[in-house]
């Protein structure tokens, strides 16, 4: 599939519900080894996200982590839910944003004790500065009407283990506090998802909300409390960083597509008054009624004045959509999609009412993610998007 969309991956169904509830529309897409998935689009955007869950432990959340990127090749993996908080920095309901993750349990057993071995991932450059961003903007959570003071983003490391740890005493929680003392956070599943992440090329951000201090108190009334605020908090942060990071993928896209017209509009000034033959890539004069065996082509931009012209257009688009796709070169599953948003938003166009050309615009945007990798295609839906627009 297209590089269109953000993976987003919970251990726990309350991690799973609270990402859940901030999209429209989830849809089913059931992976062939029975993983299930859904996909749907952030409330209010044209983000679209597939939320996946791996279940408890690491080595679970690599082969969900690494199914999901092989099946949608997505612009992020988002690994969001709670931890425990090591240290009196994060209070309870903050969110951790991972500046690295430790796969704590790496070591080596010696006579005179056990020895840290630790595997080590960074987070992603961009994906870091991304998240400092909105930290500093400061508006991604929701209404904290009653909930008390407001959660703060923290960076910093995340410990990831095998075992639930629930304990300040005990001999692991010594031993990882003096070989893991910058660590914020500790969980079961980041260290899985990164080494998925690393491996894969795919940029990863985990992202968790404490919901205790892993000091005991994890069976008690007080964490039973804050953990759905907690996975909520995170969910928030996560849906916020992936729409910021879809709108990102969307400008890459745009400055794409005006390089394509670009370059398509001084080839046309070259070549003023001939034709291309695209069969035989050459430069022709037409001398007779007819011309065989070959394609002529005669690029201009649509002229859209109505949501007539607009679906007319949208129909011609449709027409390219299925050459590509009987010439193999768009997959069965994004041609379905790019069909399904089509048609969103030639229904939109047709009905005329004050919110149409917005929906009719945001069917288009994601039309657009869905043929990213089609340069020709996304240089045609540029201006059907900005007509799209200018139909209100």
């Amino acid at each position: 599939m297209s590089n269109d969309l953000v993976v987003i991956l919970t251990a726990l169904n309350l991690e799973y519900q609270a990402v859940r509830q901030r999209l429209t529309n989830p849809r089913l897409h059931l992976h062939e080894r029975g993983t299930r998935f859904e996909v749907g689009t952030v409330r209010g955007t044209s983000c679209r996200v597939a939320l996946g869950l791996t279940n408890k432990g690491n080595h679970s959340a690599a082969v969900i982590a690494e199914r999901a990127i092989q099946e949608f090749s997505p612009v992020a993996v988002l690994f969001v839910g709670v931890a425990g908080a090591l240290w009196e920095t994060a209070r309870l309901g903050d969110v951790v944003m991972a500046t690295h993750v430790y796969a704590y349990h790496g070591g080596t057993s010696e006579d005179d004790g056990r020895k840290a071995r630790p595997r080590v991932w960074e987070a992603p450059h961009g994906i870091s500065q991304l998240g400092s961003h909105l930290a500093r903007l400061n508006d991604w959570a929701d209404d904290a009407a009653g909930q008390g003071r407001a959660p703060q983003v923290r960076f910093g490391a995340v410990a990831a283990g095998e075992v639930v740890q629930n304990s300040r005493i005990s001999a692991d929680a010594r031993w990882i506090r003096q070989h893991y003392n910058d660590a914020l956070a500790i969980e079961m599943e980041a260290a899985g998802v990164a080494q998925a992440g690393h491996l894969n090329g795919a940029p990863v951000a985990i992202i968790r909300g404490i919901s205790d201090r892993a000091d005991g108190t994890k069976s008690s009334a007080k964490d039973r409390n804050w953990q759905p605020r907690a996975a909520a908090n995170a969910a928030a942060f996560g849906i916020r960083l992936a729409v910021e990071l879809m709108g990102e993928q969307e400008q890459i896209a745009m400055a794409q597509a005006d390089t394509t017209r670009v370059d398509t509009a001084r080839a046309a000034d070259s070549h003023a008054g001939q034709v291309s033959n695209t069969a035989h890539h050459s430069t022709v004069g037409i001398m007779a009624g007819s011309v065989r065996e070959s394609s002529v082509h005669v690029n201009a931009a649509p002229k859209v004045s109505s949501p007539t012209d607009l679906v007319a257009e949208l129909d011609g688009f449709q027409g390219r959509l299925e050459r590509h796709h009987a010439e193999g070169t768009l997959d069965a599953d994004t041609y379905r999609e790019a069909l399904a948003e089509l048609g969103l938003a030639r229904q939109a166009a047709r009905e005329g009412t004050p919110g149409s050309a917005k929906k009719a615009t945001m069917a288009l945007k994601r039309l657009r993610g869905l043929v990213a990798e089609f340069p020709a295609l996304v240089a045609m839906l540029a201006p059907l998007v900005v007509a799209a627009g200018a139909l209100s």
